[in-house]
């Protein structure tokens, strides 16, 4: 199973337990994926376009709590069928979610929904839990981060930018194909947006990848870092030592100062030792910054030798 379908099973699972909470959920849902008919001014059908069964089974999971229905939900065989064909109903929803007005007019969803849906923090977060389930997805962390929301019309991506960036997280737009998806890309970003929509196992499995991959990061870091210096270290002991042996070649070490001479011959003899060893092993001991001094100078003396 994806991590994108463990996080809505974990969503499907989550129901908020007061009622203006669960008209948002409702309201999410039928703007995400609602479509509304009516006939003689009054609106006869409502279905979800969408082929996610958990979205419709939780659609009528809330009906039935939010409206103490009793009797059945339609269904074709053993399955929940994504249509309300109830006129009384859909209307009861309808006003409840203030997308019908006390006079019977609706509005149309391309409007947008009334703010006062989603004006509690526990709303935003019930209408962004189920909108994900509707039109969201996140992409295996392993592979990078990034979550969106595939929205049909930009109201729906404007809407849903509004709701994230309340909670300061930073949510972009962009159109791609006939969609105008809402996407969220930093990590810390995803997470917040889980625990936003109260997906608490879904957000410790993404920050146990996170912090996996921080500590692998790292460590590649380290050892990159450790490489490179190795590498510089060796390639400036190689050419200190060709410098050396050509001084030796075409100059000869008698005519070196006695701290030069020295300086070559322990270069010469303990080729892989670093500068702060090398200097333990010159008469007086010198330090690093004076083994470096006296290594420049026979380096500086090689070149005019060579022009």
């Amino acid at each position: 199973m994806s991590f994108s379908s463990e996080v809505k099973e974990e969503l499907d699972k989550h129901i908020g337990s007061s009622r203006h909470c669960q008209l948002a959920e409702l309201a999410a849902i039928v703007f995400m994926v609602g479509s509304i008919e009516i006939k003689d001014g009054r609106a006869c059908r409502l279905s979800l376009q969408t082929d996610n069964p958990m979205v419709f089974r939780k659609f009528f999971t809330i009906i039935r709590k939010a409206f103490n229905i009793r009797n059945s939900i339609p269904q074709n065989g053993h399955e929940l069928k994504p249509v309300v064909e109830d006129t009384a109903l859909i209307e009861d929803l309808l006003k409840a979610i203030k997308i019908m007005d006390s006079d019977g007019n609706i509005k149309d969803l391309t409007e947008g929904i009334n703010p006062m849906v989603t004006k509690n923090s526990c709303c935003k977060r019930a209408f962004l839990r189920d909108s994900f389930l509707c039109v969201g997805s996140i992409s295996d962390p392993n592979k990078g981060y990034h979550l969106e929301f595939d929205c049909s019309l930009e109201v729906q991506a404007l809407f849903l930018q509004s709701l994230i960036e309340s909670f300061d997280i930073e949510a972009k737009i962009v159109r791609r194909k006939k969609y105008y998806v809402l996407y969220v890309k930093e990590g810390a970003g995803i997470v917040d947006l889980l625990n936003i929509m109260e997906a608490p196992v879904s957000l410790m499995n993404l920050e146990n990848l996170r912090i996996v991959k921080e500590m692998r990061n790292s460590i590649n870091r380290r050892v990159n870092c450790e490489v490179a210096n190795i590498t510089k270290t060796v390639n400036a002991a190689t050419k200190q030592i060709e410098d050396i042996t050509y001084i030796k070649d075409h100059y000869g070490f008698n005519k070196l100062q006695e701290s030069l001479r020295q300086m070559a011959e322990v270069r010469l003899e303990h080729p892989d030792a670093t500068l702060l060893e090398l200097g333990t092993y010159l008469d007086p001991p010198v330090g690093k910054s004076g083994v470096n001094h006296r290594l420049r100078k026979l380096s500086e003396l090689a070149d005019k030798i060579r022009s």
